[in-house]
């Protein structure tokens, strides 16, 4: 099969070698009709373009780094996988680096992508006490912040589920189906954890029951650590768990306390992983709507790249409560 070179492709197209480079390169003036006239020469002929070349010329690579703390986590595996997919479809290559919530290996990440040059990234979660911060000394690189606040929102876009508005409805939603005294599940807590526990405080306040710390929350360690809770505090018919993983583990060690749910201990989560629907009896849970997340971020990036100023732009992304077997 022949190679042609850019030469070839000017004289197929009945062009100058310069007016080849610009469209290549989206650089420069030409009209619609040599812009269709060129591309059509190139997707005939088979030419590959210098993808390296061209990244030199332009400093644009069409590759965006991807941030994200747990790739085991099914959550951010899903949402990794459709940004990954919508990238694509841009024409756009991804770099995916797993930081483990580990603050060195997100440096060292920043340091590798800033080297490589990627034109944006997108930073996801981390169980983090402070806010993100990322400024490249080679090329202006903008960055995208899903459920990872900013140091400063003025610098870039947040898109988050509405982690308020999720803890509030699955505790109103325990509170109707009869639970008179719920209490909340935690491990660690970052902001999203946060806002989910603040959505419970005030699902309490608003059914007139005083939030004591003692009373009506949990952090599960362990089996032992939910047989003292519930040693001290019986009056308990109800748990909002703070994510899936955490209320699957709260089950297991209720179903071998020889508790029965939801008869008398009702249980919702938030996430809505895969395993939820498949334990026995299947998770009650918070829903996060990744597709909504994922395009919201892409879009977000793409106008950032292309110089559509949307910094200091907030997106909340409402949840969806999923009823299943874990309530009555």
């Amino acid at each position: 099969m022949k190679q042609y070179s850019i030469k070839d492709i000017a004289k197929l197209s009945n062009v100058s070698t310069a007016t080849v480079s610009r469209v290549i390169n989206n650089n420069g003036r030409f009209s619609e009709e040599t812009k269709n006239k060129v591309l059509e020469v190139i997707k005939q002929t088979g030419y590959k373009i210098d993808d390296s070349a061209r990244s030199l010329r332009t400093n644009v690579t069409y590759t965006i780094g991807i941030l994200v703390p747990d790739i085991k986590n099914s959550f951010f595996a899903d949402l990794v996988q459709k940004i990954e997919e919508l990238l694509f479809s841009k024409n756009y290559s991804t770099i995916i680096c797993n930081t483990d919530k580990n603050e060195k290996k997100e440096q060292a990440y920043l340091h590798m992508l800033e080297n490589k040059k990627v034109d944006g990234i997108i930073v996801i979660s981390g169980s983090y006490q402070h806010g993100f911060k990322f400024q490249s000394s080679l090329k202006e690189i903008p960055y995208i912040c899903i459920d990872r606040e900013p140091e400063n929102f003025h610098n870039t876009v947040f898109i988050s589920s509405n982690h308020y508005q999720g803890g509030l409805d699955a505790t109103n939603y325990l509170f109707h189906r009869g639970s008179q005294f719920p209490a909340i599940v935690v491990k660690k807590v970052n902001s999203s954890t946060k806002s989910r526990i603040a959505g419970f405080k005030k699902a309490l306040k608003n059914h007139q029951v005083n939030f004591l710390k003692s009373h009506q929350e949990l952090k599960l360690t362990n089996k032992s650590a939910l047989k003292t809770f519930l040693t001290r505090n019986p009056q308990v018919d109800g748990f909002f768990a703070v994510d899936d993983n955490i209320a699957i583990s709260l089950i297991q060690y209720l179903q071998a306390l020889n508790y029965q749910i939801p008869k008398q201990i009702q249980i919702i989560g938030f996430d809505d992983i895969p395993a939820a629907n498949v334990l026995t009896p299947k998770l009650t849970t918070i829903q996060q709507n990744t597709k909504k997340i994922a395009q919201t971020a892409v879009n977000s990036m793409m106008n950032a790249i292309n110089k559509q100023n949307e910094k200091g732009s907030q997106f909340l992304i409402p949840t969806k409560l999923i009823n299943r077997e874990t309530t009555r």
